[in-house]
């Protein structure tokens, strides 16, 4: 019965994987004329990857055992503190949302650098705003 857990999360990813490649990407990424690189290339690039990941799981799981309930617990906090904060800036913005959520995920973690603090909070979301928006050409929420 070892492994039982990672056959079943192998299998979730790679059924993800592929309904992203065959279904979501064809589906919901647009095409556009010009660029040098098509916009669905990276999100089919990932969805294979995970799906061959998923496969690997599948068909060799690991022998290490399931984390403690704490470590769960934390990581589910982390993902629901991101899912919020993905959900905040599709109603209020990236530039508004960004620095919050950086800020919160920042000190959740232990941060209290006041230096790395400041680049988490102001540097990074102006350096991905200055790459989404003026080298891609693309906008944020």
């Amino acid at each position: 019965m070892a492994g039982i857990g990672d056959r079943i999360s192998g299998t979730f990813f790679l059924v993800l994987g592929l309904t992203m490649y065959l279904f979501v990407n064809p589906n919901y990424i647009e095409s556009v004329n010009g660029g040098n690189i098509s916009p669905n290339t990276f999100p089919n690039i990932l969805s294979i990857i995970i799906a061959v990941c998923g496969t690997m799981l599948l068909f060799k799981p690991t022998t290490q055992q399931a984390p403690d309930l704490r470590s769960v617990a934390i990581t589910s906090m982390y993902v629901l503190l991101l899912v919020v904060g993905l959900y905040a800036m599709s109603k209020f913005g990236f530039e508004y949302v960004a620095p919050v959520l950086a800020f919160v995920i920042m000190i959740a973690i232990g941060e209290r650098r006041l230096h790395w603090l400041l680049l988490g909070i102001v540097g990074m979301p102006v350096l991905i705003w200055l790459l989404v928006t003026i080298v891609l050409g693309r906008a944020l929420p």
